[in-house]
């Protein structure tokens, strides 16, 4: 699947004022020489211990009905649609810290500690924002899982602004103590970036109907499990749908030029999807989306080469 991507490998460009992402390219252009096909490796590397990531979390938390690596197995096929996805790029850096602060989430309403999943989960859920301004729009889904997992405590949203203030009080204690302060203020940069010019209309369309025809199919799978999954679990998926839905607005205001800025939205489409493979009750559904999926893949591919 990842062959197209390493087939033509390329190396991270730093953005004007992206400071983090610039000094994290600093500290590995060293070991990795600037080297394309190096990163690409980087990438994809990191892409598989994600898509473990995501099916650890499923099992974790018990998002369904048994245990499988569908959800890895889906993450693996969602980046592999666009060769860009398997770049190192802000977006795939992005996509670990929202996982690992989604993570924490869904343990607030288990944990005999809240306050201190609280402080961890709002403080990794505000450092994408040190990567790119609007992916400050995640907090929106940590206070959601606050309204939604845990009732209402005023300390603990006390705790949770605590911890989304930190990255920042140390971002701006690093800054002035380097002497660049000033670059605070062309961090905030947020407008519409969605595509004015479409270069491959038929890869392009092929793929929103694609992916919204797995998302239904996922969706109408998930419906299914609703009556007899615990109301938890219930409200897990509500998260999900949520991650979804401020995945896609944050994308909408990158103002990024990338193409791989869409692979923000992947790891909450993968949790959906996957779930249409694992319907028991109708076998043929399942195998239905599964090949469904691989066709998929392949068009993707292939249209984008046309």
């Amino acid at each position: 699947m990842k062959l197209q991507a390493l087939s033509m490998p390329v190396a991270p460009v730093p953005l004007p004022d992206h400071l983090v992402f610039s000094s994290i390219l600093s500290c590995l252009n060293p070991v990795l020489g600037g080297n394309a096909t190096a990163y690409t490796w980087l990438a994809v590397v990191i892409l598989i211990t994600q898509a473990l990531y995501v099916n650890y979390i499923t099992v974790r938390h018990r998002l369904f009905e048994k245990n499988t690596y569908f959800p890895a197995f889906t993450y693996l096929l969602l980046t592999s649609i666009n060769p860009a996805f398997n770049y190192f790029s802000e977006p795939l850096l992005i996509n670990w810290l929202v996982l690992i602060a989604f993570n924490i989430m869904l343990t607030f309403n288990q944990t005999n500690q809240p306050r201190k999943q609280i402080f961890n989960a709002g403080f990794i859920i505000c450092l994408p924002a040190l990567l790119q301004f609007p992916a400050l729009g995640f907090l929106l889904l940590f206070f959601f899982a606050l309204l939604l997992l845990r009732s209402f405590n005023a300390g603990e949203w006390a705790v949770g602004l605590m911890g989304n203030l930190t990255p920042i009080y140390f971002y701006a204690g690093i800054l002035f103590l380097v002497d660049q302060l000033p670059v605070i203020s062309r961090v905030p940069k947020i407008g519409f970036s969605l595509p004015t010019h479409i270069g491959q209309p038929v890869y392009f369309v092929g793929t929103l109907v694609g992916l919204f025809l797995l998302a239904v199919v996922g969706s109408f799978s998930i419906q299914q499990q609703f009556i007899k999954i615990t109301i938890y679990i219930r409200r897990s998926w509500y998260l999900i749908y949520t991650y979804l839905l401020i995945s896609i607005g944050v994308t909408a205001v990158a103002m990024s030029a990338i193409h791989s800025q869409w692979l923000i939205t992947m790891p909450a489409l993968s949790f959906i999807i996957a779930q249409a493979f694992t319907l028991e009750k109708s076998k043929r559904f399942s195998n239905f989306a599964f090949y469904f999926s691989l066709l998929f893949l392949i068009f993707c591919q292939l249209a984008l080469n046309k």
